[in-house]
């Protein structure tokens, strides 16, 4: 396997770039998150038109979206992207996504961003941040409903010793039990549609993340059965799962915390069900991907991150 690639770990007043690869993003909530990131100590950098271009029902065409996020990836005046939002669009980027990247630097976003993550995981071995965007999260502000979670995005982002617990507070073990693996996953959606693609998702050994939003319950039982019958979950480590918000079906129908206990309950893995991750009402969680990590599933779960995600 080829050698994990960490990003500089971010230092106070580094520059950081701002990139919309998806939908295209509110204006006002952008200009909060800009002032959130600038009052963490960072200087945002974005070209205002780029990030806030609207057509096709995406932030501009697939052409000026790919031309932004290589030119992101490889200039050397910032040293960190922030996405701007999620939405739909990533994909569109990722095949002629062929510039040479081995020199990796931080990369936040969550939702359609997975697609991106997983590609430069399967194709590079970067470690990627599944964290809060400028719209999405930094814009409600720190350690508040519908915002996100300080502590974690500062160690995330800045740690290069050592690692760090996550106490996974509120959860359910669906599956007790402890394992190490790789933290790889993201939203369930794009890792699924990811399958048949030379940048497919090998997630063996991995303590897996899924999560999403607004799937009905049976439409998580297809995507979690299609993810075992492709044999995606042979060979886990454990599975972290997060809050499925706006996923019920109607009355008399069951819930995605059912339909997670038949599919991953029995396989023999730890499974942690309501990680504050992603699509979450709660401070969302920055977890690192690509890292070593150890999930512990009882009545005080948590995560483990075992090493730093970040180089000095």
């Amino acid at each position: 396997m080829p050698q994990t690639l960490k990003p500089e770990a971010l230092r106070p007043a580094d520059a950081v770039r701002i990139l919309s690869l998806a939908s295209p993003v509110d204006p006002p909530r952008l200009q909060r998150g800009i002032e959130e990131i600038t009052r963490l100590g960072y200087t945002p950098k974005l070209d205002v038109e780029r990030v806030l271009a609207r057509g096709d029902f995406f932030a501009g065409s697939a052409a000026d979206r790919g031309a932004a996020l290589k030119e992101a990836l490889t200039e050397t005046s910032t040293r960190g992207i922030f996405c701007s939002r999620g939405g739909y669009g990533s994909n569109y980027l990722l095949d002629g996504l062929s510039v040479a990247l081995a020199n990796p630097k931080v990369l936040v976003g969550y939702s359609d961003l997975t697609s991106l993550q997983i590609f430069l995981w399967q194709k590079f071995r970067w470690i990627a941040f599944y964290g809060p965007m400028a719209a999405a999260g930094l814009d409600k502000g720190a350690n508040v409903d519908d915002g996100y979670d300080s502590e974690t995005l500062t160690r995330a982002l800045t740690e290069t010793k050592t690692g760090w617990t996550i106490p996974l507070v509120g959860t359910e073990a669906i599956m007790p039990g402890s394992a190490d693996g790789i933290l790889l996953g993201g939203c369930l959606t794009l890792i699924e549609t990811a399958l048949g693609t030379p940048w497919e998702l090998d997630t063996h050994g991995a303590i897996l993340l899924l999560e999403d939003r607004g799937m009905k319950p049976w439409q998580v039982d297809r995507a979690l059965m299609h993810l075992k019958q492709a044999g995606k979950l042979r060979g886990v480590s454990g599975v972290l799962l997060g809050e499925f918000p706006e996923c019920h079906g109607p009355a008399g129908t069951e819930s995605v915390l059912a339909v997670a206990r038949r599919i991953l309950g029995t396989l023999g893995f730890p499974v942690v069900w309501g990680a504050a991750v992603g699509h979450t009402p709660q401070p969302m969680l920055t977890l690192p991907l690509g890292v070593r990590a150890r999930l512990k599933a009882d009545e005080t779960s948590q995560l483990e991150i075992l090493e730093p995600a970040c180089r000095a």
